[in-house]
This record gives C-alpha cells, sequence and structure tokens, in this order.
C-alpha cells in the first residue's frame, strides 16, 4: 500500500440490525470519520452505544449497508475479513480469542507473523525465527521468553493478553484495533496490559483505536477521544481538549447523553 497521511476513512457508514422487525437497532448512523497516521483514539460511549459494532465495521466483521470504509486510500467496503488481515490487527477482550490454546507460545507467533501469507504445515521452526521470537517476548518484561514451548492455553489472563498484544503487533499493521482489551482482567494486569499497549503504540508509532470503559484510561492514553451515542460520533476530542477533562467532567457528560434518552 502507497504511505498517506490519511490511515482511515469512512464516509456515511451506518449499519441496522434486524430491519423492518420489532427488535430493529440502528447501530451506526452516517459515521464520518478520518484517522491519521499515528494518531491513539480512545473510544468511549455506553452500553449500546456502538463502539464494538464501528470496530466490526473496520474488521469486516460485518459489511455496512451504506457509506465507505478505505485503508491508507484502498476501499475495503467489501472486502473479506480475512483479506483485511494484512492491513489490520486487532485484540479482543476475551484472553482466548486471538490465541490458539492447543498450540505452543512459538507457533502462537509463528502463525501471527505469516498473517496474510500462504502457510505451509511448520510454524516457528527456524533458529534464526525462534530468536527473534525470543527476543520479542524479552520485550514484554513478562519472562514469556522461557516458556515458548508451553501450550498457550495454560498461561494466565494476562499473559495471553500481553502475546495477543505481542501477536497483532509482530508485523506492523495499518491499523490496530483494541477491543476493551484489558476488560477481562484484574485491575493490577489490566495496568500492566495497558502500559505494554502504550509502549508499544508509541515505539512503533502504530495508528489504533482502543474501547475503554474506564474513563481514566481513555483521558490517559491516546491523542485523540470519540464520544459514541446511539450509534453516532457526538464529540471529538484532541489531545489538547482531552488535556481540560477530569474523570468527573467526562462522566457528567456521558450521564447527560443517557439522561436525554430519557426525556424522549
Amino acid at each position: 500500500m502507497a504511505q498517506s497521511d490519511t490511515i482511515l476513512d469512512l464516509k456515511n457508514v451506518s449499519k441496522t440490525f434486524y430491519p423492518g422487525s420489532i427488535n430493529q437497532v440502528e447501530a451506526l448512523k452516517d459515521i464520518n470519520l478520518t484517522v491519521k497516521r499515528g494518531e491513539f483514539i480512545t473510544l468511549v460511549g455506553g452500553n449500546g452505544a456502538g463502539k464494538s459494532t464501528l470496530l466490526n465495521a473496520i474488521s469486516g466483521y460485518f459489511f455496512p449497508d451504506s457509506g465507505s470504509i478505505s485503508i491508507n486510500g484502498y476501499e475495503i467496503t467489501f472486502l473479506k475479513e480475512e483479506r483485511r488481515a494484512p492491513y489490520i490487527s486487532r485484540v479482543f477482550q476475551d484472553p482466548k480469542m486471538g490465541t490458539a490454546p492447543r498450540m505452543t507460545v512459538l507457533e502462537n507467533l509463528s502463525l501471527a507473523y505469516r498473517r496474510g501469507e500462504r502457510r505451509g504445515l511448520r510454524l516457528g521452526s527456524s533458529p534464526d525465527e525462534r530468536e527473534f521470537y525470543h527476543q520479542q517476548l524479552q520485550t514484554l518484561g513478562l519472562g514469556l521468553e522461557k516458556r515458548m514451548d508451553a501450550e498457550i492455553g495454560l498461561l494466565s489472563g494476562g499473559q495471553r493478553q500481553s502475546i495477543a498484544l505481542l501477536m497483532a503487533t509482530l508485523k506492523r499493521p495499518d491499523i490496530l484495533l483494541l477491543d476493551e482489551h484489558t476488560a477481562a482482567l484484574d485491575p493490577k494486569t489490566a495496568k500492566l496490559v495497558l502500559e505494554l499497549t502504550d509502549h508499544k503504540v508509541k515505539e512503533m508509532d502504530l495508528t489504533s483505536i482502543m474501547i475503554t470503559h474506564n474513563l481514566q484510561d481513555a483521558l490517559t492514553y491516546g491523542n485523540r477521544m470519540l464520544v459514541l451515542h446511539h450509534g453516532q460520533i457526538v464529540k471529538d476530542y484532541s489531545q489538547e481538549e482531552k488535556n481540560q477533562l477530569t474523570t468527573e467532567s467526562l462522566f457528567s457528560e456521558l450521564q447527560s447523553l443517557a439522561m436525554s434518552d430519557t426525556l424522549i
């Protein structure tokens, strides 16, 4: 892909689930979003705001009903999810997702490194490749380089999520999607994984979108913040504007949005 200042561009993207039924939900409503290279966006909003739906549309989990999605100038609106793998990496909330539990740490890393390529049956078998993964695991500071031959399903949730983050960034993606990737972890482990995330994003100058329900994390991390409500982007804060916010003021804003629903 050719280099461009704009990494991700969504134009008038809409998605309705169960159209025409009593369960109809307008999950995304004419979303317009331009993401520049190096932006680390935190995404907040109440339940049902459309946060994960937005990431699903970007990743290709489903196609939008209308609108267009482009990555680095290349339209991917109707490109299948697996065809987007060379451009998009995603870390999910559940540590069990994104890793193969019966495969070793080494095999998982090798699989991730071959993302978007034709793969043979043997994974991570060369000495040079093994040394590369050993060095990458060392950067996590968790001693996991000593457990390269252990099944990944035997590791703790925090260890698996740290490896999932490493897997997502072994080959530099055009955009990294973080779907509440610390929500299932205990506070201490969540902080560790968030710090690893922040380090990776800054070190590699990655373009990232991170969903979080933790308002302090939304303000602490990233250089831009979006607020979603009923499938629409209702606020778009720059780094400077984020710096003026407190968790209390952000909570009050989200509460006001929720209260406005009761008045309709």
